[in-house]
């Protein structure tokens, strides 16, 4: 356990807690005793404070328990997994402040029962093992978190981006190219930016950029990206230093996860990329367009990523941004899905959920993604043309009407996949899923097309219970179990209606 000042604080509270909660003692009692205030006694049981070594020695005489036991770090059993979780990389990275709650305020809490809260905090540290859940798992979900609180819409970097564009005199009409920012991280932050290092080394061919030192800066980009992905690397790096963000990985792809601040600052300067490269009042502009049409028309997707130089995955992301805000239109997710080839596994690499409907997240190795996403149905439409020798020279984009068999809503889907460029013989695909409700009906004329195709879908093979499916890639064994107990539990109801009253 690291010992850190706030360990030894959460740590006394929680014995001083135990202690006189064992020994049937009021707070107030143990506080004469002490010949200490009660609310200054009441702060050190919360792991507020932490007394001098005067106060220490009083309280373990109020207590009558040896100076020594008091002091350390051991505890008794029913109280380990709690000094686990106070030790816990969690515990000192997980951003509680973002939520309201200080970490001292979990073990008001928890406190009143030590010996339940013992056994709690022992379940989820059982249930993270057993999912080789890391300490970054929960800094990206709570980033996430922090995301649906804010109906991912940041007024704060939209308008720094706004500024920037209008004080470098980038218009609205398009998008910066990548040489311009490249002249503008040059020329304002001395920057020197190396396309041709990263090529050279192998094991970081899939890297998109590196910070290789920050004085004098020094960029690496790979030199395979597209003109659109070195755009927003070079966005990015701007956004750090326009935002005053100091803490941030090195590398565009995590290679270690070391702080939430990293996670949030990453997260902060690529969206003040997103909006520089793709500006708020010309993107609404052109949805509100869009969703006057009578028809769906795959251009509408294909026209965006010319018109902006975006990637399909800039551009889905974007509307996650600017959709909910200015359309009313909450009920939305973004999945976005890697394809190697002559792999049968589909995997899922980035997912936004904004709805309350649960969508495609990541499943255990044993189960298998539904083949009726459209998201997965382009990527194996790619797999088949490559293998076809067919040449894929752009983005395929597709819509499709998926009814959730579980949930028994539907969502309007629209999808794009695409080879990788740093990666041979890899595909990626992104989607963005909109709730076809009243707010989208009334907003967006193309939601009855019928020309666009309907299809129920479900989260896995194996928890679908269709009888029929074309594309099943796995045995309904979930759904099976689900049934069999079913039966099971009308059986026995049967069973004990049968039986003659006592």
């Amino acid at each position: 356990m690291t010992v850190s000042t706030e360990n030894l604080r959460l740590v006394l509270g929680l014995k001083l807690r135990a202690l006189r909660l064992k020994q049937g003692l009021p707070l107030k009692d143990v506080a004469e005793k002490a010949g200490m205030a009660v609310s200054y006694l009441s702060e050190i049981e919360k792991g507020k404070k932490y007394p001098k070594a005067e106060k220490l020695l009083d309280l373990s005489r109020a207590l009558e328990v040896p100076f020594d036991d008091l002091v350390s770090l051991r505890v008794d059993e029913d109280l380990s997994p709690l000094k686990t979780f106070a030790g816990s990389n969690f515990l000192q990275e997980f951003p509680f402040e973002l939520f309201g709650v200080k970490p001292e305020d979990l073990f008001d809490l928890v406190s009143e029962d030590p010996a339940r809260a013992g056994a709690l905090v022992r379940t989820f540290i059982e249930i993270s093992q057993r999912y080789d859940l890391q300490v970054e798992h929960f800094l990206f979900a709570a980033l996430r978190s922090y995301q649906q609180l804010h109906a991912n819409y940041f007024p704060d970097l939209e308008d720094t981006a706004a500024a920037f564009r209008r004080r470098e005199g980038l218009g609205a009409s398009e998008p910066p190219s990548p040489e311009r920012l490249r002249q503008l991280l040059q020329r304002r932050h001395g920057y020197r930016v190396d396309e041709t290092s990263l090529s050279g080394h192998p094991e970081l061919a899939g890297l998109r950029s590196v910070l290789a030192r920050p004085s004098p800066p020094l960029l690496l980009v790979n030199p395979r990206l597209l003109p659109a992905q070195r755009a927003f690397i070079l966005a990015r790096e701007l956004g750090y230093l326009e935002l005053g963000l100091r803490e941030r990985p090195r590398t565009s792809s995590w290679l270690k996860v070391e702080s939430f601040n990293q996670v949030l600052n990453n997260f902060k300067a690529s969206y003040f990329a997103g909006a520089l490269l793709m500006d708020r009042e010309r993107v609404v502009a052109d949805l509100a367009e869009i969703f006057r049409a009578e028809r769906w028309n795959p251009e509408f997707l294909l026209r965006g990523m010319q018109r902006y130089r975006a990637t399909p995955e800039m551009l889905f992301y974007r509307l996650t941004e600017l959709v909910p805000r200015f359309f009313g239109l909450k009920e939305i997710y973004f999945l976005r899905f890697g394809h190697h080839e002559g792999s049968d596994r589909f995997s899922l690499t980035k997912a936004l959920n904004l709805s309350r409907v649960p969508v495609p997240h990541g499943v255990g190795p044993e189960e298998t993604y539904c083949r009726r996403w459209l998201v997965l149905g382009l990527l194996g439409e790619l797999a088949a043309r490559r293998r076809s020798g067919d040449p894929i020279a752009a983005p395929i984009a597709r819509a499709q009407k998926a009814a959730f068999l579980s949930d028994g809503v539907e969502f309007f889907v629209v999808a794009a996949a695409r080879p990788l460029a740093l990666a041979q013989r890899a595909d990626s695909a992104v989607s963005v899923g909109f709730l076809i409700n009243d707010a989208f009906r009334s907003t967006v004329r193309f939601a009855d097309d019928p020309a666009v195709p309907r299809r129920e879908v479900n989260l896995t093979c194996e928890r679908c219970p269709l009888p029929d499916c074309a594309e099943r890639a796995g045995p309904p064994a979930l759904a099976e179990r689900e049934r069999q107990t079913a039966r099971r539990e009308a059986a026995l109801a049967e069973l004990l209606r049968s039986l003659p009253a006592s």
